[in-house]
């Protein structure tokens, strides 16, 4: 009956009703413009990393990832970091080793109130001033020549 005649034996305009027209599809198609109903199944199949954009970006938008950080915080949590092994007290003051992190200053306001030696792998013109201005040190590793 379907395929004689009219061939819409109830369905409507033939078009309607032959193989997976008007049906959906399979697997991710129909994922494009209006798939709000599709998008719990992709995030239970493919997870988070589904949506958005991922892969290389260009060199102009890479992210910094040195570590920092500033001497009001690291004078605020001395106390953590005796703790942790990695400052200690010694003869000369207190000796923190932070040899992954760069050293910022604190402001034109701040003023170290004792003395500190720091061992790390960089630090501001301002952080180096405002150390030695409370008596201590920043020692940084020695720069390769060309």
């Amino acid at each position: 009956m379907h395929g004689r005649g009219t061939g819409s034996h109830g369905w409507g305009f033939r078009k309607k009703h032959k193989k997976s027209g008007h049906r959906g599809g399979k697997g991710m198609a129909g994922s494009g413009k209006r798939a709000d109903q599709k998008k719990t199944l992709v995030l239970k199949l493919y997870g988070n990393n589904y949506f958005g954009k991922q892969g290389i970006t260009s060199r102009g938008t890479k992210r910094d990832i040195r570590k920092r950080i500033s001497l009001p915080n690291l004078e605020l949590n001395i106390g953590t970091y005796s703790k942790k092994g990695i400052a200690k007290k010694t003869k000369e003051g207190m000796e923190i080793n932070l040899e992954n992190y760069k050293i910022l200053g604190g402001g034109k306001n701040f003023s170290l109130k004792e003395k500190i030696v720091i061992r790390a792998k960089e630090a501001s013109a301002s952080a180096i001033e405002q150390v030695k201005k409370a008596g201590g040190e920043i020692i940084l590793p020695a720069k390769k020549e060309k």
